[in-house]
């Protein structure tokens, strides 16, 4: 699909931090913190429910690679890992995409809930 952004980067080893056969990790252009990286299937699926299971399992290593890379260059205190499914989850990329945005002490007044943000009057209970 040339129309797809994600599609056109699998190829472009500039923008590349890590591979496998099925995906890849880039960083955030748009990134919400220090780190904050997105992993991409290879093949264009639209979300999560798309993948197959070995696509997921690829998705996940790298996940597991990049943390490690993040934690020694910038020392996060926690982690946020999610993937928007459909334009009413707020997806904007109809290829799936997986964000691990790395967290830090302070840079949020009450993180409680976190990814429970995404409604703000259902992230306190």
């Amino acid at each position: 699909m040339t129309d797809c952004l994600f599609c056109n980067w699998k190829n472009d080893k500039e923008k590349i931090i890590i591979e496998n056969e099925l995906a890849f990790a880039t960083y955030d252009e748009f990134a919400v913190s220090k780190g904050h990286t997105l992993f991409i299937t290879k093949r264009h699926v639209k979300d999560f429910f798309e993948t197959t299971a070995e696509e997921r399992q690829a998705l996940f290593d790298l996940i597991d690679q990049v943390k490690e890379i993040v934690d020694e260059k910038y020392h996060p205190t926690g982690y946020n890992i999610g993937m928007n499914c459909g334009k009413s989850a707020g997806q904007t990329v109809m290829h799936l995409h997986v964000h691990l945005i790395p967290r830090y002490d302070g840079d949020v007044e009450n993180p409680r809930g976190g990814i429970r943000g995404v409604i703000p009057q259902k992230q306190n209970y």
